[in-house]
C-alpha cells in the first residue's frame, strides 16, 4: 500500500520543516537583536522578541502535525478529530505559504511548498476511502450502482 510510506515522508518533511522555521526564524530574531534598528518606530527587542516566539510557536505547530502524520503511520488509521484539523490547516498553510514565496523569494520556494501540500493532501485522500466489505474472488469493482429506482406513475383507470 501507499498509505503508510506516503505518511511516514509526510511526518519526516514536517519535522524537518519544524526545526528550518524555527531555526530561520530565530536567527532573524538575533539578526534584527544586533542591528539595533527600529522599523517604523517599533522597539527593536520587541520585534526579536517576537520573532524568536513567532518561530518557537510555529516550529512547535510544524512538530505537532508532523507527530500527527507519524501516528497515522504507525496505526495505519485516518487522522481523527484535531489531527484531522492539524493537517488540514497546514496543508492550507502551505498553500498560502507557497503563493507568498512564489512572489517573494521564487520557484524554488513555491515548489518546495507545493511538494509538501500534495504530500499532505495525498496523506489525507489515502485514509479517505471507506473500506467496504471483503469482495468475492474476481470482483474488484464493488458493489455496483444499480442507478435510482424505476418511479410508477399514475396508472390509468381500468374500466370493467
Amino acid at each position: 500500500m501507499l498509505r503508510r510510506p506516503v505518511a511516514v515522508v509526510v511526518a519526516v518533511v514536517l519535522l524537518v520543516e519544524a526545526l528550518g522555521v524555527a531555526a530561520l526564524n530565530w536567527f532573524l530574531g538575533i539578526v534584527v537583536d544586533r542591528q539595533d534598528m527600529s522599523l517604523a518606530g517599533l522597539d527593536p527587542d520587541m520585534m526579536s522578541t517576537s520573532s524568536k516566539v513567532g518561530g518557537i510557536v510555529f516550529g512547535l505547530y510544524f512538530a505537532f502535525c508532523g507527530l500527527v502524520a507519524l501516528l497515522v503511520a504507525v496505526r495505519d488509521q485516518p487522522p481523527a478529530g484535531l489531527g484531522r484539523v492539524l493537517l488540514v490547516s497546514a496543508a492550507v498553510v502551505h498553500g498560502l505559504l507557497g503563493a507568498a514565496a512564489w512572489g517573494l523569494v521564487g520557484w524554488p520556494a513555491f515548489l518546495s511548498m507545493v511538494v509538501a501540500l500534495a504530500l499532505i493532501v495525498l496523506l489525507l485522500m489515502t485514509y479517505d476511502r471507506k473500506e467496504g466489505p471483503a469482495a468475492g474472488p474476481g470482483d474488484t469493482a464493488g458493489p455496483k450502482d444499480q442507478g435510482p429506482a424505476p418511479v410508477n406513475g399514475p396508472t390509468a383507470p381500468t374500466t370493467g
